[in-house]
């Protein structure tokens, strides 16, 4: 994972960032709007990417793509979806773990060769991605952007099958990585998830549309219905003959990514039969277990502490207060990173209410901790406020490693929790205590059926190691 930064480097909160969603639909009468049904879905997983967003219909073989740097209500308008018509189609919106946010990047990416018409768009990272780009740019293969995206395209047209969902099959035994992906060809939509299934796929039914998304929160913005999470290894072919499903690999052990129930996913999602908000409460509750502190009120930090702090304050019996304001209108913005714009752009987002917090004793609830700057300025404006005492407690372990299956983590060296030890991260931040949920706490809490998850970024034990990108090698 190459990472790439404009001049006008890109200021974000302490937070590991959001990787992408995807999201397709199958409608085999054309009863539905395809394109106003996959943004709609987008839309629901915004959250994901923020980057840019882009829809690829198939009308009868006819592709039109659509795309653009933004958010989705910035890509698209009722001019453009009226423009996107057709039966089938695929929609993504990016975070830039892999890659640089240009427009060159955004997906989907739309190719042709003998096989046919292929649209493609991914959710994750392939460890194998710069060493299989390579091998292909020597076999003569041109590339158009920085995606791992492209390199599964470019392996589809130089696979020996003739078929084109033969070639795709082929070419998903030969990546390696975490990936959940939507394609498209003229006739079928495809799905298709990683064989230790890191990433979340869902399946889902409106009428005679069958849904393929991210999340099962994108379902329920259409109205369609949960039918089941796509396995690890599994591979879905729909079209006119129904729903075709095979698996391109052996299952491995299930390595779902934690960060999922921790921060990344939807509080209204439903993850192996969890939802994500009751999970987020619940490791707030046993968080509240394994704490020892006198305080007066429970203050999440806006918005990923929110459900850890409600279970919290009904495990402690503490009052749950928002004492911190959102700004739920504040976007990502690209400006010089000057320590007093860092400053400014936390204050843009948060505010302290001062008449909640002014001479209590706070424990204030958030879900990590990566670099600990964003925690330093919060506590430092709550102290400002009035704040008596001020006690940071996590709701997941330290982060000690960096990711490398599809999230945008700082390397290794620029996490605090490798540098310091919990005492000295809270003297760094002005708290007056620290508590990390231990590992043990997170996932005796989070009850997804049949679910095993990947921890790395918790304890470096990396289910498929890390890969020969050269970002992996610079923090080995």
């Amino acid at each position: 994972m190459v990472r790439e930064y404009p001049l006008q480097e890109r200021i974000k909160l302490d937070k590991m960032e959001e990787e992408c969603g995807v999201f397709g639909v199958y409608s085999s009468t054309k009863k539905y709007n395809v394109a106003n049904l996959t943004y709609l879905g987008l839309h629901a997983l915004q959250h994901r990417g923020q980057e840019s967003a882009g829809i690829c219909v198939n009308n009868d073989g006819q592709f039109n793509l659509h795309k653009g740097m933004g958010l989705v209500t910035n890509v698209f308008d009722e001019d453009k979806l009226k423009s996107l018509d057709g039966k089938i189609g695929i929609g993504h919106v990016r975070y830039s773990t892999t890659g640089s946010s240009l427009l060159a990047n955004a997906q989907p990416i739309l190719t042709n060769s003998i096989k046919g018409d292929l649209a493609i768009a991914h959710n994750g990272n392939l460890i194998n991605g710069a060493e299989m780009r390579l091998n292909l740019e020597r076999q003569g293969s041109i590339f158009h952007s920085t995606l791992d995206t492209e390199v599964l395209a470019h392996l589809v047209a130089r696979s020996f099958k003739d078929n084109i969902i033969e070639a795709f099959t082929h070419s998903l035994q030969q990546i390696k990585g975490a990936f959940s992906i939507v394609a498209m060809t003229k006739d079928s939509l495809i799905a298709a998830r990683d064989p230790h299934g890191f990433r979340p796929l869902s399946l889902g039914k409106l009428g005679d549309s069958y849904i393929v998304a991210s999340e099962s929160c994108a379902l329920d913005i259409i109205g369609a219905t949960l039918i089941r999470e796509i396995e690890p290894g599994e591979m879905l072919i729909i079209n006119e003959e129904g729903i075709k499903s095979s698996y391109y690999s052996e299952r491995k052990p299930y390595n779902f990514c934690i960060f999922e129930f921790i921060y990344f996913a939807r509080p209204d999602s439903v993850i192996g039969g969890q939802n994500v908000h009751l999970a987020r409460q619940e490791l707030g509750r046993q968080l509240a277990r394994e704490m020892d502190v006198e305080a007066d009120m429970v203050v999440p930090v806006p918005s990923s502490g929110i459900s850890a702090a409600l279970g919290f304050a009904q495990e402690s019996g503490l009052p749950y207060q928002k004492g911190i304001l959102r700004n739920r209108y504040v976007g990502r913005t690209f400006i010089q990173p000057t320590q007093e714009i860092r400053d400014l752009k936390v204050r843009i987002k948060l505010n302290p209410i001062r008449d909640i917090i002014k001479g209590k004793k706070i424990v204030l609830i958030d879900d990590s901790i990566v670099r600990g700057t964003t925690s330093k300025r919060i506590i430092r404006m709550v102290r400002e406020a009035g704040a008596k005492e001020v006690h940071l407690a996590i709701s997941s372990p330290p982060v000690i490693d960096s990711c490398y299956y599809g999230l945008d983590t700082s390397r290794r060296k620029e996490l605090i929790a490798t540098q310091k030890s919990v005492e000295e991260i809270a003297d760094y931040i002005g708290a007056d205590s620290l508590t990390y949920l231990s590992k043990e706490g997170l996932l005796d809490s989070i009850q997804a059926n049949g679910y095993g998850f990947c921890t790395a970024c918790f304890d470096g034990n990396y289910p498929i190691g890390k890969g020969t990108d050269k970002l992996a090698i610079e923090n080995r």
